[in-house]
């Protein structure tokens, strides 16, 4: 299946309040109207524009809200609609051409096509008035973000981007912390994502591999950084209220020679205002650091994981000399490793409580808030800024580590809003 075929007929799927510098975005004319809400008493039709296996789950979710149901599937994979049709557990309509999807009568239409798809599916679902769920990453390139952006703000149609963790209640509690103070001025965040896995798939015929496997082909897919590490940069984003301002990077193929295009291991740094940065990695041959994130301030650190949050707090140091009494203790003196000094913490921090109302699967929690945004005709937390935001410095690292020069991206100040 040639790109032509593949963009023409439709695709195999993919896999707290407004904060400070959100405020201009407040005062686009979008902004000024809502869109047209629904009565709580009618029923969301959804379309799931990719139905493989992160669109089949996004399903899943969605049908766990009441009064939601799915009024179109479009893949190009004639085993997804079977599949598909067995989660909605209807004859729902199907479509090989995601322009049938656009003009069918549903609400909105969830898009978790290959990355390279998202700026064309995501434009024509919103200028076909349609309300959009778009799978992280935004686009695959920087012009591709700026494309749907535009096709939002020119609109009045609701757009929320895949971020789950923005719903997670670790992560706002943990955001609500850090916003009081609690570990100081946060620095800088190391993030991890690593994992053991090849990340292909099996291919029932050669003529489907990049069609099956469009995770691996630069064509389709943005790597490692934007499939597992545009969550990492939105949680930077959101953490230090700021959007990067330049990406310096580095990958390679190091454990998997089979062909594939995109690197199985990647490490980026990202410059944000103030000296502050986001260090990130991520490997597919080495599980040991697993997923976390680390987030530095001058008096403690939170640990954010898939599945909780924990924080440490630390004395805070003095910008002073070392005081007399302590001249002849290595741990403040040597230039060499004292082990009793630098070695690394060991112990537990506090768990980061979450109070129950808050507490849920973070993606069950993503899409019930989506249905509500088109109930009430109200901005989506995770907004088009959001995956802006995101998906903007996902493009500006793949660009850094490619051609191994540092990118400088548009600061928030000329971005035209974000939350």
């Amino acid at each position: 299946m040639n790109r032509r075929t593949f963009i023409k007929t439709g695709t195999l799927a993919a896999a707290a309040g407004p904060v400070s510098w959100a405020e201009s975005a407040a005062s686009p004319a979008i902004w000024t109207r809502r869109a047209s809400a629904l009565a709580p008493s009618d029923t969301v039709r959804l379309g799931i524009l990719g139905a493989g296996s992160r669109g089949k789950d996004l399903m899943r979710h969605f049908l766990r809200s009441p009064g939601v149901e799915f009024g179109g599937i479009c893949d190009v994979y004639e085993p997804r609609f079977a599949e598909a049709r067995q989660i909605t557990e209807q004859n729902t309509p199907v479509f090989e051409d995601f322009r049938g999807l656009v003009e069918s009568d549903v609400d909105a239409i969830v898009v978790a096509t290959p990355l390279g798809l998202h700026a064309e599916h995501m434009v024509a679902a919103v200028r076909g008035g349609k309300h959009v769920f778009g799978e992280k990453s935004l686009a695959l390139t920087q012009p591709g973000c700026d494309q749907i952006r535009n096709a939002v703000q020119d609109s009045d149609r609701l757009f929320q981007v895949g971020h789950q963790y923005r719903y997670a209640g670790w992560y706002q509690e943990a955001v609500r912390r850090i916003r009081e103070g609690e570990i100081g001025r946060v620095t800088h965040i190391h993030a991890f994502w690593h994992r053991n896995y090849n990340w292909r798939r099996h291919v029932p015929e050669p003529g489907l591999e990049r069609l099956i496997n469009w995770r691996l082909y630069r064509e389709w897919s943005g790597g490692l950084l934007a499939e597992l590490g545009s969550h990492h940069i939105e949680t930077a984003n959101w953490i230090f209220d700021a959007l990067p301002v330049r990406a310096m990077g580095s990958g390679a193929i190091t454990f998997y020679q089979d062909g594939r295009e995109t690197y199985d291991n990647v490490q980026v740094i990202y410059d944000y205002p103030e000296g502050r940065k986001l260090f990130f990695s991520s490997v597919i041959g080495n599980r040991l650091n697993g997923f976390q994130i680390r987030v530095f301030g001058t008096t403690g650190t939170i640990l954010l994981t898939l599945q909780d949050g924990e924080i440490y707090h630390e004395q805070a140091t003095e910008n002073s000399a070392i005081p007399e009494e302590l001249l002849n203790d290595p741990r403040y003196t040597s230039p060499t490793l004292a082990t009793d000094g630098d070695m690394p913490y060991r112990g537990t921090g506090h768990p980061i409580e979450v109070p129950e109302s808050m507490q849920g699967d973070p993606t069950t929690l993503a899409t019930a808030a989506f249905v509500e945004a088109i109930r009430s005709g109200k901005r989506p937390e995770a907004d088009i800024h959001v995956g802006w935001g995101s998906g903007n410095a996902v493009a500006a690292g793949n660009r850094a580590m490619q051609t191994g020069m540092p990118v400088v991206m548009e600061s928030a100040e000329v971005m035209g809003g974000g939350r």
